[in-house]
């Protein structure tokens, strides 16, 4: 069969560097044939039958259209009939200004018209189905081209799912009969934004289908990203949440409680990490580190540690062996030679009056008692932190923790934050301070680690800049 041949789109006189052409109110033109030429055998006097009368019309209105005056939308009509073409010169947008027409007669033509600047497709459902590649036949294994066993020819709307497939960010109108109104509500379920009737048509009912269908288009691309993106956001909750930590306190006495807080928006985790665990011979194992800096990146490596962290502490490994060991793994786990982790590590002796104690530059935790005021553990022996040094050591101190006691493990943002417009911070002694008047009150639990964070946002003047992460432990007889 012939391969059709693109019409070219009349080049407007600005752009192809001429003179504008004359206005219908200028008069008669007195443009001349060139010299050597017969005057009745000149274009502007050979005699034009109707359809190309009509065509040249439409292309010399729209050039002027495009040469004189600014536009905003741009309209691409696919149709095989340019005779019959239900276009009307005077489209116009809502602001008045007018529509660009682009026509093709086929698919090869419009994919080669369908450049950025169109909004619109005008699809006439009657127009020939594309053939199917010999390689897309190949793999279809039918040999129709459609995948599903009912051929091109059996698919009325296979060219609008050409174009929807070739053109998937344009908005697209159908094209049909009055007489076939069931074809175009058809289209619309597959993917067009909406139908017309051919002999229905006139200049305003197709300048406002394609202002809406634009608006439309524009409207379910937003509405689609903006599930897309809430879906993207649920997932990363869940692996988010899924990441924290589970206690392993089975068969222990003690009760636990956690707090924590991103430093960065929209996000659950952050680069502070924690866990408990209680190993076969009673001890139970706590542990608070946080990674330099609060991103997705040192939130990654926040879970690496903490997860190397309780298998090696089922293991059997704690004090300067295991901090040893999760050296190694930041070593070789961190993107940069710069980023380093501080770490509090504390191991309960089974019979909970007392423990080891281990620092890696992190601050020291806080212990509390019936009739003793909360102060903090002894951090004199406080080693380096993960990453700083190759060689380093972290000697274990001994605790005494007596009878009934709470003991509170945090990261550096329950301490850092400011206290009000100045540059004061809050610091470890006005935390130890905070956190006494809350034991004072009879707080406990969930509900003394809730107070003291939200009196830490109160007193910075909102959000806190650093991750915060605190973990409690109760012993009571």
């Amino acid at each position: 069969m012939p391969v059709p041949v693109p019409r070219q789109r009349a080049i407007p006189a600005a752009e192809c560097g001429q003179a504008p052409a004359a206005s219908p109110d200028s008069g008669p033109s007195t443009e001349q044939a060139p010299p050597g030429t017969n005057p009745a055998e000149s274009p502007t006097a050979r005699r034009e039958n109707p359809t190309e009368k009509r065509e040249k019309t439409t292309n010399e209105t729209t050039d002027r259209h495009e040469s004189t005056t600014p536009t905003n939308l741009t309209l691409l009509l696919i149709e095989d009939d340019p005779g019959g073409s239900p276009i009307v010169p005077d489209l116009l947008d809502q602001s008045g200004k007018p529509i660009r027409v682009r026509t093709a007669r086929n698919l090869t033509e419009a994919e080669r018209l369908l450049t950025d600047d169109v909004h619109c497709i005008l699809l006439d459902l009657a127009l020939s189905a594309p053939a199917p590649s010999p390689a897309r036949a190949s793999a279809d294994g039918n040999g129709d081209g459609d995948g599903d066993g009912s051929g091109s020819g059996s698919d009325e709307l296979a060219v609008l799912r050409h174009v929807l497939e070739l053109a998937p960010r344009h908005a697209v109108l159908a094209l049909t009969s009055s007489s076939d109104a069931e074809r175009g509500a058809e289209a619309v379920a597959v993917g067009a934004q909406d139908y017309l009737f051919r002999d229905e048509l006139d200049g305003r009912l197709l300048s406002r289908a394609i202002r809406y269908a634009v608006e439309r288009k524009r409207s379910d691309s937003a509405e689609r990203r903006l599930a897309e993106g809430r879906l993207r956001a649920q997932e990363n909750r869940r692996l988010e949440r899924g990441l924290l930590p589970t206690p392993l306190l089975a068969g222990s006495s003690l009760r636990f409680a956690a707090r924590y807080r991103p430093g960065r928006s929209r996000a659950l985790l952050g680069g502070d990490f924690y866990d408990v665990v209680r190993t076969p011979d009673g001890t139970v194992h706590a542990m608070i580190g946080d990674v330099c800096g609060h991103g997705p990146d040192e939130a990654a490596l926040g879970v690496e540690l903490r997860i190397a962290w309780r298998a090696l502490t089922l293991a059997g490994l704690c004090g300067d062996e295991l901090l040893g060991t999760l050296q190694q793994v930041l070593e070789h786990e961190r993107s940069d030679d710069e980023i380093f982790a501080t770490l509090c590590a504390v191991d309960i002796a089974p019979d909970g009056r007392r423990a080891g104690l281990c620092l890696a530059g992190h601050p020291s935790p806080l212990v509390a008692g019936p009739g003793t005021p909360a102060r903090l553990l002894p951090y004199d022996n406080n080693g380096p932190a993960l990453g700083l040094l190759p060689s380093a050591r972290w000697p274990r101190m001994q605790v005494e923790l007596g009878a009934e006691w709470s003991l509170m493990l945090y990261t550096d943002g329950l301490i850092e934050g400011h206290v009000g417009e100045g540059r004061e911070r809050l610091g470890q002694d006005g935390m130890v301070e905070m956190v006494r008047r809350q034991f004072a009150a009879g707080l406990q639990g969930e509900q003394l680690l809730r107070a003291t964070v939200n009196e830490v946002r109160e007193l910075n003047g909102g959000e806190l800049a650093d991750d915060v992460a605190v973990v409690l432990l109760d012993r009571t007889p």
